[in-house]
């Protein structure tokens, strides 16, 4: 679904981005994993179109997107949560839902039923008339997950959403993660720096380690080698 082929990124002279490469297949699970800095939200926004690629490409479901504006990517199937949650503060958390809703409903009506079945799946229901800017940092993550599912993605690009969640509570957003894909097909790329998260969800793994890719494979593989353990693993994860 999602093909990553030798992406660059550089700011002033800093290279954030080297000749990653990548993909994702239909209804897959892959994390993206590494330290801070490694790149993983610089390639984030390469594929939702915040940045434009110096050099590679980004295809998804057949067609290049790398150049699209981000609308055009979220148009074209991809829904994104962001690692700084920004909710509209002064609307109620059933209208920033509603707001993701109406990309692909037009009838506001139709936006309201879609953005509660999904605020359902995520425990947000009977907190629907609530504003945001009353939400707890869990609620709020939860929010942003809706908000992006309510665009009614393929794809789903989650950057940390489990930072700052209790052990339970991320286990809970993990098994909704599951069932949208078991159910649903959905496709997931997440950033993530809970390996607890990571293990329980991920069926592949991409390493990345100042901007380029070291390791790929299966989570048992990744967590045993030599390289993911010396530059990551052996002092950053939180289990």
């Amino acid at each position: 679904m999602l093909e990553v082929d030798g992406l660059y990124k550089s700011f002033r002279g800093l290279h954030a981005v080297q000749d990653a490469a990548f993909e994702v297949p239909e209804g897959g699970i892959v994390g993206l994993i590494g330290p801070n800095g490694a790149g993983k939200t610089t390639c984030f926004n390469m594929i939702a179109g915040i940045y434009r690629p110096d050099a590679g490409r980004v295809r998804f479901a057949g067609r290049e997107i790398h150049g699209l504006r981000p609308d055009q990517v979220c148009a074209a199937g991809i829904g994104r949560t962001f690692q700084i949650v920004k909710p509209f503060a002064g609307l109620t958390v059933l209208e920033n839902v509603v707001v993701g809703a109406l990309l692909r409903s037009k009838d506001v009506s139709a936006a309201k039923s879609y953005a509660a079945e999904i605020m359902e799946k995520l425990g947000l229901g009977p907190k629907r008339d609530m504003l945001a800017s009353s939400l707890t940092l869990p609620d709020r993550k939860r929010l942003e997950v809706a908000r992006a599912l309510a665009t009614r993605p393929k794809l789903l690009l989650l950057d940390e959403v489990m930072a700052g969640l209790r052990p339970t509570e991320c286990d809970q957003i993990v098994a909704v993660f599951r069932e949208l894909n078991r159910a649903e097909g959905l496709a997931i790329l997440l950033i993530e720096h809970v390996m607890r998260a990571v293990m329980a969800l991920a069926q592949r793994i991409v390493v990345l380690h100042h901007g380029e890719v070291i390791a790929r494979g299966t989570p048992d593989e990744v967590v045993r080698d030599p390289a993911v353990l010396e530059s990551y693993l052996g002092e950053e994860t939180q289990v």
